[in-house]
């Protein structure tokens, strides 16, 4: 049974910091791509991120969010820098079995339950 938990969340004031968790049971993570997708209130979830074998970021985060995994633990790793109050979501992270990464949400298959992040300006 395949399940994706998230956790790291919380509050943060604007210009911090937070690293987020996706620990990932069930799957190899080596054949899976992982993607972090966002969803603030009232929007549409958007994505942020993957990693396969290329690492690939949404505009909005370039520079500022690192992705990484460590195959060992089963986990995905999502650092966020110099957040912003726009930064505020329920950060998700999804998976598919694909050879390369994609951002087209419609094509994962498992998801966690999301971690609340809050940017106070």
């Amino acid at each position: 049974q395949v399940q994706l938990a998230e956790s790291g969340g919380g509050l943060v004031q604007a210009g911090g910091s937070l690293r987020l968790s996706c620990a990932a049971s069930g799957l190899p993570l080596m054949s899976y791509t992982v993607g972090w997708f966002r969803q603030a209130p009232g929007k549409e979830r958007e994505f942020v991120g993957s990693i396969k074998w290329s690492i690939d970021y949404a505009e909005s985060v370039k520079g500022r969010f690192a992705i990484s995994r460590d195959i060992a633990k089963s986990t995905v790793y999502l650092q966020m820098n110099s957040l912003k109050p726009e930064d505020t979501a329920v950060y998700y992270c999804e998976a598919v079995r694909t050879v390369i990464g994609t951002p087209d949400r419609a094509r994962y298959d498992y998801w966690g339950q999301g971690t609340q992040v809050t940017v106070s300006s």
